[in-house]
């Protein structure tokens, strides 16, 4: 039978058989774990007046397709919204400054989402496999991409960075399957660890010589063959670690690094051989002359990846 109840303040928490809530005059806040677990829910409307939504307090609300936020809401808790599964698309008014960490962690169904210019981080987790995202924009206020943000959003195929962004977390796009090109802009100055891990249909990749990056960052990124970057370029360090591998004939790296490190001092400690499928290659060390190397030689190594 279906089941309606009008919230107050009190928690409807595991009640699997609400299906309808209306508002009581007067509510400003849903509390944290109000509505969790309510599996029946199919549909709800927020009131005006209502200023923030507590953590949890839609967690596993698995018949949960549609949901209206009022003007007024300013914060969205941690965990808010995660693994509401039939949830297909929200809209966070302008109003909202934080949403929190998870708080639309396994929307599998969420398609698209609208984020205001007023939200000035993208919290750790916040779309963590949001496999059906297909699109987001992020706000140009935005500074920080929290770790893990869009992880395994498997259906994402592309994403602009805003210029404000300075730091992109570890793991912020690990999995993101589709995505086949990203630009990152000058202003960023540090990439974490595995940040774009598996993002196996990168193509493109254009991003300032200045960013810090950190291990592993574009580990297993096969489809990867242009990077737009000048010279200390760190990322092609962790490339090389796990692809020297994949590098045949078409590449003589002895030759390529003969002649673009001919002008450098010849020191035994720069350079080691070590031998790789048979072939003589050279094992780059964290040398000076391995961080000046110019996007040529990058572009020629990744083009063979």
């Amino acid at each position: 039978m279906p089941k309606s109840a009008v919230y107050s303040g009190e928690s409807f928490l595991n009640d699997r058989e609400l299906t309808e809530v209306t508002f009581a005059k007067g509510v400003t806040t849903i509390g944290d774990d109000a509505f969790a677990g309510c599996t029946s829910l199919t549909a709800i409307t927020i009131l005006d007046g209502v200023t923030e939504i507590g953590e949890r307090a839609f967690f596993r609300c698995s018949s949960l397709t549609a949901i209206t936020i009022p003007d007024g809401v300013t914060k969205i808790g941690e965990h808010t919204f995660r693994e509401c599964s039939s949830l297909a698309a929200i809209t966070i008014p302008d109003g909202v400054t934080t949403i929190g960490p998870l708080a639309f962690c396994r929307c599998s169904s969420l398609t698209t989402i609208t984020i205001p210019d007023s939200v000035t981080t993208i919290s750790d987790g916040t779309f963590y496999e949001c496999s059906s995202l297909a699109a987001i924009t992020i706000p140009d206020g935005v500074k920080t991409i929290g770790q893990f943000a869009f992880c395994g959003c498997s259906s994402l195929t592309a994403i602009t960075i805003p210029d404000g962004v300075t730091t992109i977390s570890d793991g912020a796009f690990y999995e993101c399957s589709s995505l086949a090109s990203i630009t990152i802009p000058d202003g960023v100055t540090s990439i974490g660890y595995e940040a774009f891990r598996d993002c196996s249909a990168l193509t493109r990749l254009s991003l300032s010589p200045a960013v810090s990056i950190g291990e592993d960052c574009f580990l297993n990124c096969t489809a990867l063959i242009s990077a737009a970057a000048d010279q200390n370029m760190p990322t092609v360090k962790d490339l090389l670690h796990s692809r020297w591998h994949r590098i045949r004939d078409r590449v003589t790296v002895l030759s390529c690094l003969k002649a673009l490190l001919e002008d450098q001092p010849r020191r035994s400690d720069r350079l080691k051989r070590k031998r790789l499928d048979g072939d003589e290659v050279v094992a780059l060390q964290g040398t000076a002359a391995f961080k000046r190397l110019p996007k040529v030689m990058w572009r020629v190594i990744l083009e063979f990846l």
